[in-house]
């Protein structure tokens, strides 16, 4: 394979030969233009032909979005991201801009406007059904897994800038979530009992952490004597792979350490007894992953089936009909009713920033704000009249 530097006015540009085609036999070349000096029109002359050696090559002049994407699917986010972001990413491209016309406009032609149509037909008639259009955030998940995979288009350099920088998504609507209150929480405790979920539901309300969380604590991640447990693993149900489990990565807000009551360390310890005669009793069948919360073999739990298994649970009891994430929420809003610092909840929660954290609980904050203008008056007038009002 050849290729050959030319002068083009003030800049340089390159052609390679790449054979010839095989149904008409004609002469196939690729052009490549606006290289400011020699030097570099040859490097990237150079790195082009050892591509198209390698067979990794793909002119963004001819490749297609749903071609990129592909191709970002496979060799990045399939090896960069976590199996359940994955799943989710390889959802919207193959069942949603595959179909589409926004498919086959060529990387280097895809305009902001192209995109935001995409959004306005997902957002009237996007259901895979027909019965009507994605909601807000459905399609705002679109937006963000464009943006993401044309930001890497960019540092690939196969496209200059990234499109997705003026386009304006669709802003999910603010998703209300029900908590329960203290004498809620004590009645479905007692409920829960009858339930072989009872101890991740008490973890939940008791720490605040994530359902897969829980079922990934493992024993090694259990300090009884300093009353803390780290946060180091979740799991995940994927489909094709079963129950997995996922490590938190260091730069990753949800890897945490989180502080737990002398009631909690008592009820581990419980665990924990149990867990010793369920192993005598299976002896060798028993699987061993030193799970904190496991089925009674020693197997990890369902995540998904502990979720079905609560909303069983709570459908026949009567407090608001919750899901399990929602726990997490009681836990953060009786928080901060009792005047926790959003700091310490965020840090608590694995939040990434505090203000992840004063956005999702932000309804909670007029009762602050309140409570906190009494206990200033509490403090600098001992609850009596101010002693300086004009009349």
């Amino acid at each position: 394979m050849r290729g050959h530097i030319r002068k083009d006015g003030n800049k340089y540009c390159f052609v390679i030969d790449i054979g010839r085609d095989p149904e008409t036999g004609n002469r196939r070349q690729e052009w490549f233009y606006g290289f400011d000096c020699k030097k570099d029109a040859q490097k990237e002359m150079i790195s082009i032909i050892h591509q198209i050696n390698q067979g990794t090559y793909s002119n963004p002049q001819r490749t297609t979005l749903i071609d990129y994407l592909q191709v970002w699917l496979r060799d990045y986010a399939k090896v960069n991201t976590a199996p359940l972001t994955y799943e989710g990413y390889e959802y919207i491209v193959t069942s949603h801009i595959l179909p589409t016309p926004l498919a086959e406009i060529p990387l280097n032609d895809l305009k902001p406007l192209d995109i935001q149509g995409y959004y306005s037909r997902k957002l009237e008639n996007g259901k895979k059904d027909g019965s009507g259009g994605l909601s807000a955030k459905s399609v705002y998940s679109h937006h963000r897994l464009l943006h993401e995979a044309l930001e890497h288009a960019v540092r690939w350099q196969m496209i200059d800038s990234n499109p997705m920088k003026s386009v304006i998504p669709p802003r999910p609507k603010r998703k209300h979530f029900d908590v329960l209150t203290r004498e809620q929480i004590h009645f479905l405790l007692q409920e829960a009992k009858k339930s072989k979920f009872y101890y991740p539901i008490y973890f939940a309300i008791h720490t605040g952490m994530r359902r897969g969380e829980i079922l990934g604590l493992k024993w090694q991640d259990v300090d009884l004597t300093n009353q803390v447990v780290s946060v180091r693993r979740s799991v995940q149900r994927v489909n094709g792979q079963g129950i997995i489990f996922k490590d938190t990565t260091k730069n990753d807000g949800s890897r945490r350490t989180v502080a737990i009551s002398s009631s909690v360390i008592e009820t581990l310890r419980t665990i924990e007894a149990k867990q010793s005669r369920h192993k005598q009793s299976y002896g060798i069948h028993y699987q061993d992953y030193g799970l904190v919360f496991a089925n009674d073999n020693g197997s990890p739990f369902d995540p998904d089936g502990l979720s079905r298994g609560f909303r069983r649970l709570v459908k026949n009891l009567e407090i608001p009909h919750i899901r399990f994430h929602d726990l997490r929420h009681s836990h953060a809003t009786l928080l901060i009713q009792q005047g926790e610092h959003p700091k310490v909840i965020s840090e608590r929660l694995g939040h990434s920033t505090i203000t992840v954290t004063m956005d999702t609980y932000s309804h909670v904050m007029p009762h602050m704000q309140k409570e906190a203008v009494r206990k200033w008056d509490d403090f600098l007038y001992g609850g009596q009249d101010e002693p300086y009002r004009t009349s």
